[in-house]
């Protein structure tokens, strides 16, 4: 079942790098937020901006995508792993899936709660600059993630794609 699986990942890597890049890319957003509404307000009293109810819906939505997106960008390094082991392929790997610690353990609601102060928290300060950390080793796996995206469209894997899957595998 898992050599047809990576079989079919393999035929269709540029859709799949192109969902993962898309999903992945919506968190620019949370983390434009998180610099300026949190981060900001922590360094200098005032934040840059704040969010109106419908921004902070669509900051909400944003996040709800963070987990499809980070499924299926770990695949695009598990695939890599697979055919050739690469210390970076396992270091991005690494800073993506500490996302997970962050999404179920420190959450959003505890850091801006402990750099704004609203209300009192349990945890320590330290914990919330740790969260932010981790949220921003987002960062260089989505400057990877565009050069694999790049590399595949310049390599003909579009049309690869568009060949035998849209049009199906026999000419």
């Amino acid at each position: 079942m898992w050599k047809v699986f990576w079989a079919w990942y393999e035929r269709t890597y540029i859709l799949n790098v192109s969902i993962a890049l898309s999903l992945f890319l919506l968190q620019i957003a949370h983390l434009v937020w998180l610099f300026g509404e949190v981060v900001w307000a922590k360094a200098f009293g005032v934040p840059l901006f704040s969010l109106s109810a419908v921004h902070q819906l669509f900051i909400i939505l944003v996040d709800y995508t963070e987990i499809p997106a980070l499924i299926s960008v770990s695949f695009v390094y598990i695939n890599e792993l697979r055919s050739k082991w690469g210390y970076s392929a396992l270091v991005y790997l690494l800073f993506l899936n500490l996302q997970w610690l962050h999404l179920f353990w420190i959450s959003d609601e505890f850091v801006v709660a402990s750099l704004i102060g609203s209300v009192p928290v349990a945890l320590p300060l330290w914990l919330a600059w740790v969260a932010i950390i981790i949220d921003y080793l987002e960062v260089p796996v989505m400057v990877d993630l565009v050069k694999r995206f790049i590399k595949a469209s310049t390599e003909g894997k579009v049309g690869e794609f568009l060949k035998h899957d849209l049009r199906g595998a026999n000419p």
